[in-house]
């Protein structure tokens, strides 16, 4: 009788088993990246429309393509917006490590600051001051931040998708991410190329998203 008990409990327990598997749907592990290129490709086409509908271009854009301070700010954004969505994409997951992504946000930063500091060298005494503000350094970080607000919210629900543990670093490079590739959208309205603004405002203005995220991701990004 035991034995016979037994072994209908391994009949039951094997339909069951096939029972559940043959209602399962399979998971599709694609999915999440293709949410994520979603929220990505929605962030930007705000912070483009933003920027074009709303600030709108810089009139002497074309022209100001052939000057190499131009690629030079481009490179910049750029370099510092790769190094950040790599940052995001690590820290989504548990124990993955930011391994290189410090050092790739550091170069660009310096490299910048340097070349500030360069040209504030050379210059004449009376442009100096000119060079380090421009024409809008009062408005430039503040618009920078504006127009990284939704590839802040792309990237934070990049996060939100994914499983990340340190919050506060996950949130601090949603930021970063956000304001590197906010400011490189921004250059289509931006006139100033002069390292020393660059060093300074740009800088300033994805600082700004960055700190936010570092306080806001430990209550966004909880799960």
């Amino acid at each position: 009788m035991a034995a016979r008990g037994h072994g209908e409990g391994d009949m039951k327990t094997d339909e069951l088993v096939s029972l559940l598997a043959t209602g399962a749907e399979a998971v599709d592990a694609r999915a999440p990246a293709r949410r994520a290129a979603l929220a990505l490709a929605a962030g930007l086409l705000l912070a483009v429309a933003f920027t074009v509908g709303v600030l709108g271009l810089e009139p002497d854009l074309r022209r100001e393509t052939g000057i190499p301070m131009f690629w030079v700010r481009e490179v910049f954004c750029a370099a510092l917006a790769v190094a950040g969505m790599i940052a995001v994409a690590r820290l989504a997951r548990p124990g993955r490590r930011l391994g290189a992504v410090p050092i790739g946000i550091a170069v660009p930063l310096v490299l910048m600051g340097l070349l500030a500091v360069l040209t504030v060298a050379l210059a004449a005494p009376g442009l100096r001051l000119a060079l380090l503000l421009g024409h809008t350094a009062a408005v430039c970080p503040l618009l920078i931040a504006l127009v990284s607000l939704p590839l802040f919210a792309a990237f934070l629900a990049i996060l939100r998708d994914m499983a990340p543990t340190r919050l506060r670093w996950a949130g601090a490079a949603a930021g970063a991410a956000a304001g590197a590739v906010g400011a490189l959208v921004y250059t289509l309205h931006c006139p100033e190329l002069a390292a020393p603004f660059l060093a300074v405002w740009y800088v300033l203005g994805m600082a700004i998203p960055t700190c936010a995220g570092a306080l806001l991701g430990p209550r966004l990004l909880r799960w």
